[in-house]
């Protein structure tokens, strides 16, 4: 496995991060697995050299962070793993029970790290902007989250470059803790990041950790035109339904499967091998339910993309309208 630094800091990654909404409790989601169905991924993902674990307070509504815990415990020591959490989303009751306010934020490292069993989290993400709290406020209280010892670093998640670029700002005029990376919706059939938000990230040092590079299971090659699939989060995963399924997709999909299929490998390793190769990734952040997933992921490390397949693949690209930053 490779190791990367994580933008400007001095933090080494893996090239590849183990996204952990995939475990906690199928309460949540139909499609996650729980504490037991999870351990042999954390196991395998060790062994092959991932040190990147990236999590969030809502996934699992908390349990998703426990197991994480947990399991990173029985298995290794803390400081030889990388471990991120988000923060925005509703996870408490009443008023205040979500967003970018200094009263959650303070509250919801606290629980995050509860929850995990830790003392500290690597990277601490905001999960979306908030629009109700001053940007001011959100990186205040993220600057004194980090001088209390309870993070290491912060990052932000899916926005508007100019909203991005507020925030960074704000923290260089006060004399705050900046934004370390971005961890924004890109893959072969959404590359609306590459108009502004991975210019502007690779110009300001920032490192990119994309979630969602295989469209949700869209360019594994296994989804139908008509929406439906062979897999449980396929069948029932309506957020995809509404990202992709476009013409336009499937015609990068076709040509992601002929690649693949030239290659002797599968259609997921293509994919993510382009997204390997493209300038300022860091570590984009994989799921996996069932093992091949993960073997297929790991292998892709090793899969070298000449320049004119690269540009055979994104040929058929389509603008899309902006995704994911609800």
């Amino acid at each position: 496995m490779e190791y990367i630094r994580l933008g400007q800091t001095g933090l080494k990654v893996s090239r590849l991060c183990l996204g952990m909404m995939t475990y906690g409790t199928p309460e949540w989601r139909d499609w996650v697995l729980d504490e037991a169905a999870a351990r042999p991924f954390i196991q395998r993902a060790l062994e092959a050299g991932i040190n990147f674990f990236d999590t969030a307070d809502m996934y699992s509504l908390g349990v998703s962070e426990e197991v994480t815990g947990r399991l990173l415990k029985e298995m290794v020591n803390r400081e030889e793993v990388v471990v991120a959490t988000k923060v925005y989303f509703p996870i408490g009751k009443g008023p205040n029970g979500g967003g970018l306010s200094r009263k959650h934020i303070m509250e919801a490292i606290d629980n995050s790290l509860r929850r995990l069993g830790m003392e500290y989290v690597d990277l601490y993400q905001i999960h979306r902007w908030d629009y109700d709290t001053p940007i001011e406020e959100t990186m205040e209280a993220l600057h004194d989250v980090v001088k209390a010892g309870k993070a290491r670093y912060i990052g932000a998640s899916s926005m508007f470059v100019w909203q991005f670029a507020k925030a960074q700002y704000m923290a260089d005029l006060h004399g705050w803790t900046r934004f370390v990376s971005m961890q924004n919706h890109y893959n072969l059939v959404y590359r609306e990041e590459e108009r502004e938000m991975i210019p502007f990230c690779r110009d300001q040092g920032v490192g990119l950790i994309p979630w969602s590079p295989l469209a949700r299971g869209f360019l594994a090659g296994n989804r139908q035109k008509k929406g439906e699939g062979p897999t449980t989060r396929s069948q029932s995963d309506q957020y995809a339904h509404g990202m992709y399924y476009e013409e336009g997709d499937f015609a990068v999909l076709d040509r992601v499967i002929e690649l693949a299929e030239a290659q002797g490998v599968k259609p997921a390793q293509i994919a993510l091998a382009w997204m390997l190769h493209k300038p300022g990734i860091t570590a984009p952040i994989i799921g996996a339910s069932k093992m091949y997933q993960l073997e297929e992921a790991i292998a892709a490390t090793d899969i070298h993309l000449s320049d004119e397949e690269i540009s055979r693949l994104e040929e058929p690209y389509q603008p899309h309208p902006i995704l994911g930053h609800g």
